[in-house]
């Protein structure tokens, strides 16, 4: 079974959770740029974290068989932090790099005007940069909050078989599928959405635009999800087919239309030397194999 992760803050997570996600099947995965735990200070903050993204991270991620893609954006927690907004006027720059298969995530954290502001312009930056968007919904009063994201996303002109709107849940996903975007769930232990219910609305809405991940960050959470809502869906009735397009196919589309993905098979880990900028993943003496 193949698996593509479409949002995982691999920053956030080991070499072990690499190494126990290439086991569980996800061979790709994209990590959307966002908040760090505590406020960045500066906009060269950021340039170290997007490098990050397309260096180290993807180096990263290969070590362990894993192909890495990058979305890169202002998040909507950080577009309130004046100090952060001149990130804006770097975005282009990195939009145009090789490894970036979106803008994201943007939207809305707590719907104030800097976020409006920070939103739209972001949009607009996804529509010269010809990337498709991964959008992300408050926490809070969400399906107010859905409702404000899409109008936002039919202001800006952009077609909506380029947006994927994340963090849905079951007062959200109709709202969402009515419009012709991609539909998102996160899967957490004891937060947002767990495999057994977005099961649920998969047999409700069926598998169509329908996009799982893992979202894995610096709280409680589980990069091995994509895998458990296979299970899910197997213990559901559903078929290879079905699973397949879920959790592989809707993600490679939706992505796709950047033109940028590499889904070329790489292998696992084997104690491969090579180094990123003088550093290794390797941490003292292996056994040989």
């Amino acid at each position: 079974m193949r698996l593509f992760d479409p949002h995982v803050h691999m920053t956030s997570r080991t070499t072990d959770d690499y190494e126990a996600m290439r086991a569980a099947g996800v061979r790709a995965i994209t990590e959307p740029a966002f908040w760090l735990g505590q406020p960045r200070t500066g906009v060269s903050s950021f340039t170290d974290y997007f490098d990050s993204l397309l260096g180290w991270e993807r180096f990263r991620a290969a070590q362990f068989g894993i192909r890495h893609h990058a979305a890169i954006a202002l998040n909507p927690k950080e577009a309130n932090d004046r100090r952060c907004r001149e990130v804006l006027e770097l975005l282009p720059r990195y939009l145009a790099k090789d490894g970036v298969v979106a803008l994201g995530e943007v939207g809305y954290d707590s719907m104030t005007a800097d976020e409006d502001e920070a939103f739209a312009h972001q949009l607009e930056l996804a529509l010269r940069a010809e990337l498709p968007v991964l959008v992300h919904t408050p926490h809070r009063d969400k399906r107010a909050g859905t409702l404000r994201t899409l109008d936002v996303v039919r202001e800006s002109g952009i077609a909506p078989q380029r947006v994927l709107v994340d963090h849905l849940n079951e007062t959200t996903v109709e709202l969402v599928a009515e419009t012709g975007c991609w539909m998102g769930f996160s899967i957490y232990p004891d937060t947002k959405m767990d495999e057994h219910r977005v099961v649920a609305l998969l047999q409700q809405h069926g598998t169509d635009r329908m996009v799982v991940n893992s979202a894995a960050d610096w709280g409680r959470s589980d990069p091995l999800k994509t895998r458990a809502t296979a299970q899910a869906m197997f213990a559901a009735g559903f078929t290879e087919d079905d699973v397949d397009e879920v959790l592989w196919r809707n993600p490679v589309a939706f992505y796709g239309q950047s033109g940028r993905l590499n889904l070329d098979p790489l292998p696992g880990f084997n104690a491969d030397p090579a180094t990123f900028a003088g550093n290794s993943v390797l941490r003292g003496a292996r056994p040989e194999e």
